[in-house]
Order: C-alpha cells, then structure tokens, then sequence
C-alpha cells in the first residue's frame, strides 16, 4: 500500500518550469526522471499518460503525488478529473474535448487548480478566464513530437495575452532550451516541456537550464503590470 500524504502545497505563483511527465509504463522509471527534474528547478508537474491502464495511473499518480510534497510543488492531473479527485491532486488540465470547467470546480473545489488548453485561439482563453480557470496554455508553438498533429499558436498570441488576460499563461508544444528567452520575453509565465526534459540524457541538467534561463529572462524584463497570479 502506498504512503499517502496529505499535506497540500500550492504555488504562490505560476510561473516557471512546468514538467509533464512522457507515456511510461515502468513506474520507478517515471519516478526516477521526475525526481531529476524536480531537483532541476521545475515549479509544477503534470502527470499525463495516455496509454496507461486505470489501475497503473493510479498507482504512477499518487507515487508522484508522493514526490511532488516532498519537493512542495503542485502535481497537476491531465484530463483525468476522477484520478485528481481519488489521489488528492493539487489540480486538473483539461482540454476543449474534456468535462466543463465549471464541473470540475464544483468537484474539486475553490482551491484546486484548473488549467485549460487555449490551442491557437485567445477567445477560447478569455471564455476560460471568465469561467474561473487558474491559468491556460497556448501552444503548440513549435512542431511537437508528443503531440504531432496538433495546431500551430504564433508567438504574439503570447503578446496579446499580456494584454488581454489577467490569468497565468503557459506555454507548451515543442519548446527547446533556444526557444525559451523568446517565449518569456513574448508573455509567457510559465514553460511547458516533455521530451525536452524526460527524453534528455541528464534530465536534471536540462530542468536546470530550463529553469536558470526562464528566471534570468523574467528577471531581465519588465511588464506595464503584472498579472494576478497569487491563488485566493
């Protein structure tokens, strides 16, 4: 039986590095890469399998939820909302396919996170805005081996979001370490990266160049005003 522990973390902020963790079967394999990244400097973590049976995601998703308090950083559930609910999930990523959003505030709960997958279109963002989300991703901004049919987001919709959102945006979809400075610069908070990190020969290296780089970029630039990202 696995140790639950109960103790809840959430980000002040989100922003930064933001793992989502690849299709793996072996779950000390997962835990292992995650744990390499955590120690990279990654802020959250997105626990996403789409070939897992029920039964392994459980187990792979309160195993990370485990690792994740140790390292106080929110384990976020994609799609699954009945996974988040039964291992005690810091929250949930839903795409334009998944349950409403208002559906899984009312089950999860004020304080939980709901993040939402805006593609390419802003009017999908500010509809999720107004539905209470805690951030939304745009993307994919570069061509992606996790996701190869996916839609193409040009990057001044990150510049528009700055302007237009009062909301965190993540950025997702193919990003290598070169793209990240023009992302941030553009008006992302947070970089969202798969094989980047999970598939790198140094899996920790690589979180923390993604994270040292996220940070020297913010810090670099200066906004008219800063978005709303502390959690009520």
């Amino acid at each position: 039986m696995l140790k639950m522990v109960t103790k809840h973390i959430l980000p002040q902020k989100i922003e930064g590095l933001y793992a989502i963790t690849p299709d793996v079967a072996d779950t000390a394999v997962l835990v292992r890469m995650t744990r390499q990244v955590l120690a990279g400097g990654a802020r959250l973590v997105q626990y996403r399998n789409k070939t897992a049976e029920a039964e392994l995601r459980l187990e792979q998703a309160q195993t990370l939820l485990n690792l994740c308090r140790e390292h106080n950083v929110p384990l976020i559930i994609n799609d699954h909302l009945d996974l988040a609910i039964a291992v005690g999930a810091d929250g949930i990523h839903l795409g334009q396919d998944d349950i409403p959003v208002a559906t899984a505030r009312h089950r999860l709960g004020p304080e939980k996170i709901i993040g939402v997958s805006c593609y390419n279109q802003m009017e999908l963002a500010t509809n999720a805005e107004k539905q209470g989300v805690d951030y939304v991703a745009f993307g994919a901004f570069f061509a992606s081996s996790t996701k190869p049919n996916t839609v193409t987001a040009p990057m001044n919709l990150l510049h528009q979001s700055r302007q237009l959102l009062h909301v965190p945006v993540v950025a997702i979809g193919g990003i290598t370490l070169p793209h990240v400075a023009d992302l941030i610069r553009q008006g992302a908070d947070a970089i969202a990266s798969s094989s980047s990190l999970f598939g790198a020969l140094d899996t920790q290296s690589a979180a923390e160049n993604f994270s040292r780089l996220i940070t020297q970029t913010q810090h670099s630039i200066h906004y008219p005003y800063e978005r709303p990202h502390d959690f009520t």
